[in-house]
């Protein structure tokens, strides 16, 4: 019998290892294998209890702990489809939680949510919305049953995520079991590969990814359960409050992989102390995966330059590409050579399509993302959909064993991405040396008489402007005020310690650098407080919502939350809880 989600537990059960969960004091508390299928398998016949049938879908909102496994492997287990959700981490977003919340649960037709006691209590306006059949229920209810197993076709759904929604919605995509478990033997095979001394695989893996996103549901979970390794688990909370956690999790853990975006190694060059590193060693570090968003070489420079004296090796960085249509991983760069980044001329780039290698001030600085995995191909087309040559810019289309079987219930947005076996990413990139460079997603470009500028290209430069908060700015491509065309608009949040004094001086300094990388004039910059760009539930910025957001007037910083705030929010989830079930 081919593999699935369920017989691979039951094999991981038999090989030991175990997930420790690391709380904010760094205490921890540690499940092993076995004993997460065990507490699957009951999870399972509750669910089964409940009236969950094979196919039902059934969501996840749980924060990271040993209950979002219990209803995600249970899901499984009883034949079931998981659908793993974010949980209401920003309560001052609340209201724009329950909207979207809602409207994945309906895309997903989810039969029954399943939560945390925590995140239930403000869970009820999302339900009310939704209206899912069986309801919700507390992921707790779930331990008093005996065991449970169905067998499972592995072309059957495995689970459903949802693509991350930077442009528009986010789609629910459909993903097999088998096209899950191709992405993670690809995984696994390209670290083995280099480094074949590792027992298999690697010893220890460590991650703080949310486990509702896919690096940290596949690329964290499922690639270290599934080979048997162990497991450093850190809520992304903690992570964002004290990233040091990260750092020392992997130092005692020994851990040898450990995934993150890039956002995440900025973070850490920028908040950690001398003093949060004593005793930390990461010699023990040999892939650290850089992805899930544009991969910046100042970011791996400064991480190289902090850390290297606690036995970081500037060869572990990893750039990677991947995205959730294709389960999660398409390209690995080299793992056994310091990572890759060429310069290209930037007029070449914005006016001609090409990639022109250029040593010459103002010359664009790219990182490769590497080869295509084994099994996987990459192809760059135009417009039309015709193939390109090397070096040309195009949109990224890319084949492999674990492309998404399509987003679900959805056959034209079907139909639009996946064309003669190829799905079309939405990113915009070439291929050099063999080697995938990104320059930005089709749908983020801004035309400016006739010529492409990438957001992040300009948004990058604002990074280390007196006064900008690095990472914090949406360059966007809006109608000019008189109607003649599209003009470079730039939303930049100030940093938590500038004062709103200080705007005027921001804004001349943002437009001044914007014109100094692309050759724009911004006919717009808006300077806004911490926190006021809307993300998406992985963390990257919706330029498109926040510029309807600023012309709607809507555009605003999230509400502060006081316990009397959040006291009226739980009785406004009783109360619509209620309604739900009448």
């Amino acid at each position: 019998m081919t593999a699935t989600l369920a017989s691979r537990l039951e094999e991981a059960a038999g090989l030991g290892g175990a997930i420790t969960f690391v709380d904010a004091r760094e205490r921890e508390t540690k499940l092993s294998h076995a004993e997460l299928a065990e507490r699957a398998r009951r999870a399972a016949a509750g669910l089964a209890a409940r009236g969950v049938e094979p196919g039902d879908r059934v969501a996840i909102v749980a924060a990271t702990s040993p209950e979002f496994f219990d209803g995600f492997f249970g899901a499984v287990l009883a034949g079931a489809v998981p659908v793993p959700l974010y949980p209401p981490v920003r309560l001052g977003r609340l209201d724009e939680y329950h909207e979207r919340t809602a409207a994945m649960l309906d895309a997903a037709r989810v039969r029954l949510v399943l939560a945390d006691s925590r995140t239930q209590r403000v869970l009820g306006r999302t339900i009310e919305r939704a209206r899912p059949e069986l309801g919700c229920e507390g992921l707790a209810s779930l331990r008093a049953f005996r065991g449970l197993a169905r067998e499972l076709d592995p072309d059957a759904l495995g689970f459903i995520q949802f693509s991350s929604g930077t442009t528009q919605a986010p789609k629910p995509v459909a993903l097999t079991h088998r096209q899950i478990l191709a992405n993670v033997a690809a995984i696994g095979d390209a670290v083995r590969t280099v480094h074949p001394e590792v027992d298999g695989f690697v010893h220890s893996a460590a991650s703080w990814l949310p486990l509702y996103h896919d690096m940290g549901l596949v690329g964290g979970i499922f690639t270290s359960l599934f080979h048997g390794c162990d497991l450093a688990l850190i809520p992304p909370e903690h992570f964002i409050a004290r990233p040091a956690l990260w750092l020392r999790a992997i130092s005692r853990h020994r851990a040898t992989i450990s995934p993150a975006p890039n956002f995440a190694y900025a973070l850490c060059a920028e908040r950690v102390r001398d003093d949060e590193l004593e005793g930390v060693d990461l010699s023990s570090w040999r892939v650290a995966m850089n992805g899930a968003e544009p991969v910046t070489p100042a970011v791996l420079d400064r991480f190289v330059e902090r850390f290297a004296a606690y036995g970081l090796r500037e060869e572990a960085l990893t750039p990677v590409y991947g995205l959730a249509e294709a389960t999660l991983a398409v390209t690995f760069s080299a793992l056994d050579r310091r990572f890759a980044v060429h310069r290209f001329d930037a007029r070449a780039l914005q006016r001609d399509g090409r990639a022109v290698a250029s040593e010459a001030a103002g010359a664009t600085s790219i990182v490769s993302l590497g080869p295509p995995l084994p099994g996987f191909a990459i192809e760059i087309a135009d417009e039309r959909g015709r193939a390109l040559s090397a070096g040309e810019v195009g949109r990224v289309r890319v084949r492999g064993p674990s492309i998404m079987e399509g987003y679900d219930g959805r056959p034209e947005a079907t139909a639009a991405a996946l064309r003669d076996g190829w799905l079309d990413t939405g990113d915009v990139g070439f291929l050099w040396n063999g080697e995938l460079h990104l320059h930005g997603r089709a749908k983020d470009l801004i035309v400016v008489r006739g010529r492409n500028h990438a957001p992040q290209d300009i948004e990058r430069a604002l990074d280390d402007l007196p006064g900008v908060r690095a990472g914090c700015s949406a360059a966007v491509g809006a109608l000019a005020d008189d109607g003649s065309g599209e003009e470079l608009w730039l939303l930049v949040e100030r940093a938590h310690d500038a004062s709103p004094d200080r705007d005027a001086e921001i804004e001349i300094a943002a437009r001044r650098r914007a014109l100094e990388v692309s050759g724009l004039v911004a006919g717009r910059v808006v300077v806004l407080a911490p926190g006021t760009l809307p993300r998406t539930s992985s963390g990257k910025i919706r330029r498109a919502e926040a510029l309807r957001l600023y012309r709607g007037g809507e555009l605003a910083p999230p509400g502060k939350v006081s316990l009397p705030r959040l006291a009226l929010e739980m009785a406004r989830s009783l109360r619509a809880f209620a309604r739900a079930r009448a």
